[in-house]
């Protein structure tokens, strides 16, 4: 079993990311989950941010924490490091006291410590679901788990502000990052966004390792996100951090038509456009009705985001929604995140 530390404040929607690379995922605590396995595709992930062997759980005392490692066999040699982890700062635990008292276990038991490139990292989670609203929050508890796979967390050097090609209104990658998870982009898959817009889920997507196939209805967009794909996917890519990314084709048409053949894509996902930024409202539906058919046509999995719910719609053109989130960008905007399947 494995312990998750999860980011952002809305835990389901991190949990639907992480079982793109974790099997049977379970609440733990406001923060936390469990999961049966975990693959090295959890580096990869936007809203998990390790994920470590579960060596027990307990109530959120140090005390606990401590009774729980001296019970635990420990099946590992070399250098250790301890670190506690107040999730959420819930439960007012002293971290530095938690730190040197499981320190202090392992030391007894003949392990060196080194602080700044030990072999092993043992995390301590002390969590508390007092006053969170999610129904599923889980039990107080303390989680010991040795770090298996960390995230990688460089989407602060992808900012939309960052591209040669840069409209306001666009993707922040953390977000895109997640996305693309839960449409299943990895290596030898390929995935269509036919409203690619600067091209952020496309760029999210070639660096998990997958084929991208972009299209859009304006020029400027299309040659934007070829700039954007050259700028992050070119080159040399990032062999020492990515998978060797996929090849990538772009073309301008409109979504109702695309120029794919039929099952040709693993999964289409897109950012439909939203009513503040179209000239006439009723030509939304009509729009995002003909892009989820034609979506249908070419892939068996699909992610639509929207300003709106648009289930219905989803539906109306064959597909069942197996999730949706409401993701809230700022006061004005919320995102609806359907999963289509």
């Amino acid at each position: 079993m494995y312990v998750l530390e999860l980011g952002g404040q809305d835990d389901p929607f991190a949990r639907r990311e992480a079982a793109s690379a974790a099997s049977d995922i379970a609440p733990l605590a406001p923060g936390l989950a469990t999961a049966r396995d975990v693959t090295g595709r959890a580096r990869y992930l936007a809203y998990t941010h390790r994920a470590c062997a579960l060596v027990g759980t307990g109530d959120p005392s140090i005390g606990s924490a401590r009774a729980t490692l001296q019970a635990a066999a420990i099946d590992r040699e070399g250098t250790v490091a301890v670190r506690a982890v107040d999730v959420r700062a819930s439960t007012g635990i002293d971290t530095q006291r938690a730190e040197r008292a499981l320190g202090g276990v392992l030391t007894d038991r003949g392990f060196a410590v080194d602080l700044e490139t030990p072999d092993h990292t043992l995390y301590a989670y002390f969590a508390d679901p007092a006053g969170d609203d999610e129904t599923d929050a889980g039990e107080p508890c303390c989680a010991l788990g040795w770090t298996v796979v960390e995230s990688l967390r460089d989407f602060g050097d992808r900012q939309p502000t960052n591209r040669p090609f840069f409209q306001p209104g666009s993707m922040a990658p953390l977000e895109a990052r997640a996305l693309v998870n839960m449409a299943g982009a990895r290596p030898d898959t390929t995935v269509v966004d036919p409203m690619c817009g600067t091209g952020g889920l496309l760029l999210e997507a070639g660096l998990v390792g997958a084929d991208v196939v972009g299209g859009d209805a304006q020029a400027k967009m299309i040659r934007g996100t070829q700039r954007n794909l050259q700028h992050v996917l070119g080159g040399d890519g990032h062999p020492d951090r990515y998978p060797a990314t996929g090849d990538w084709g772009l073309w301008r048409a409109d979504a109702a038509q695309l120029p794919v053949a039929d099952d040709a894509a693993d999964a289409v996902i897109f950012d439909a456009p939203y009513g503040r930024q179209s000239r006439i409202e009723g030509e939304l539906a009509p729009l995002v009705s003909n892009a989820l058919t034609e979506s249908r046509r070419i892939a068996p999995h699909c992610v639509l985001v929207a300003d709106r719910d648009w289930s219905a719609l989803a539906c109306e053109a064959g597909w069942s929604v197996t999730d949706r989130f409401e993701r809230r960008v700022h006061r004005s905007l919320v995102r609806h995140v359907h999963l289509l399947e």
